[in-house]
């Protein structure tokens, strides 16, 4: 009897993660002859944790929290790029007048909600900024952590309750936030705001531990091959997203969806190159996750890469 894979991922609603959920639920995995199991595991620092015990066998999330606890990155491996560039949006209440570009000193004294793990890219943000994370109340969204939620469209509705003052999530979260009337974009990371190498700090990965890319490898080629055939689909026809969105999500980010994908397809590459590889080490060398440098045959997995660049 096949063991299903059992992915997780730190955020369900969220555009960056959305190759990963597409290829389970276009069956793009199943395909190939594994059965997969995917839920909701906030945060992603908790994923990995969960990973490395083998509680679960794959993560999507943001691929410097494998160093978590773990300087040597702990024996997980990263098998392909859901999406590339740092995702996440910092958005400020509407009625703060901050507009995207404005100076980040601004956000001195604010409330800005943001997850275990991602916060680290905010931090590391403010210091290049030459700003002092201490000046700025980060911390947890209300209404996060309960059963189901996604991170980034809680975070706009305790926006828009004045729970806190801004906030850093994913491209749904601050599409909701706009799209409402109460939050501004202040940094599009991925799209290059933000102090200049901000955008190259991190970025959404598929990842594994090193036992089941060793014991169970061809059903991690499954998920390697399904995920590539999954983002060359959302790149060919956004319009597809609908479907599996108005299955998974509330309906007005169901409604979101197809659009927002529209607009992250071109960040749709399992392929890893050196220089996003070096730019991640080197931000989490920053945030002193790790004090060690690495070639990326160390932690990128060499067994599957012949995969990114494959026909469905």
């Amino acid at each position: 009897m096949t063991v299903p894979l059992k992915i997780v991922i730190p955020d369900l609603i969220s555009p960056s993660y959305f190759p990963l959920i597409a290829a389970v639920e276009l069956g793009c995995i199943k395909a190939r002859g594994v059965e997969t199991e995917l839920s909701l595991h906030f945060p992603v620092t908790s994923s990995i944790n969960a990973l490395r015990k083998g509680e679960v066998d794959l993560v999507g999330g943001s691929v410097h929290a494998l160093f978590h606890e773990a300087p040597d990155g702990g024996g997980v491996r990263i098998l392909a790029a859901l999406s590339h560039n740092m995702y996440w949006f910092l958005v400020a209440r509407a009625d703060r007048g901050l507009t995207r570009g404005a100076d980040l000193s601004n956000l001195k004294g604010l409330r800005i909600g943001a997850a275990p793990g991602p916060d680290a890219g905010l931090v590391q943000m403010l210091l290049d900024a030459g700003v002092d994370p201490a000046t700025v109340e980060i911390g947890p969204v209300p209404g996060a952590t309960s059963a189901g939620a996604s991170f980034g469209v809680a975070a706009a509705k305790a926006l828009a309750a004045g729970h806190i003052d801004g906030f850093w999530a994913n491209g749904m979260g601050a599409e909701v936030a706009v799209r409402e009337g109460t939050g501004t974009v202040v940094v599009d990371a991925r799209r290059g705001d933000g102090p200049a190498g901000t955008a190259n700090y991190t970025f959404a990965a598929l990842l594994c531990s090193a036992e089941l890319e060793a014991s169970r490898p061809d059903d991690a080629k499954a998920a390697v091959a399904g995920l590539v055939e999954a983002q060359q689909r959302l790149r060919a026809e956004p319009a597809i997203a609908t479907d599996i969105a108005k299955r998974l999500f509330p309906p007005m980010e169901a409604e979101l969806t197809a659009t927002l994908i529209e607009r992250d397809a071109p960040f749709y590459d399992p392929a890893i190159d050196d220089a996003a590889f070096d730019a991640m080490v080197a931000f989490a060398r920053r945030r002193g996750f790790t004090n060690r440098e690495f070639e990326k045959d160390e932690l990128v997995s060499t067994r599957f890469r012949q995969l990114w660049r494959s026909a469905p």
